[in-house]
């Protein structure tokens, strides 16, 4: 077995992608304010807010799992940036639409920045078919 070898694309990617976590973190106090009441939300807001946590979690650590496995394709060109990068900005693009489509003194329904949501939800899955059939033909 040969050691991992990722290209420099790919590793810097990754990198930038871990550096993402302190956002994440930092959203965890956040959050960790809105249930102890110190922040005044809507049960709307907090729900969106908790998605929205939630969701950059987890896909930023799929997306670096995913990181993993794009350079053992035989992708190229645009697929291959699609599978490197469609699950990473899912990340962004998901939580941003959870938070920014919530934002506002009582708010109680989602604004216009909910299409980001579904445009990472686009992202998400043009990535991990891409990378999935990338793995499967190589």
């Amino acid at each position: 077995m040969t050691p991992l070898q990722l290209s420099q694309e790919t590793q810097v990617i990754a990198g930038a992608v871990l550096l993402t976590i302190v956002t994440i973190e930092f959203g965890g106090w956040f959050l960790s304010k809105i249930v102890r009441g110190q922040v005044s939300f809507t049960p709307f807001q907090q729900a969106f807010a908790r998605a929205g946590h939630a969701h950059a979690g987890v896909l930023v650590t799929l997306g670096l799992v995913c990181l993993l496995f794009v350079d053992a394709t035989g992708l190229s060109g645009v697929p291959l940036w699609i599978a490197r990068l469609g699950v990473p900005a899912a990340a962004a693009l998901m939580s941003a639409g959870f938070f920014l489509s919530s934002l506002g003194r009582g708010t109680t329904r989602p604004n216009r920045l909910i299409i980001l949501l579904w445009i990472g939800a686009l992202c998400l899955a043009a990535g991990v078919l891409t990378l999935g059939v990338g793995l499967l033909t190589s």
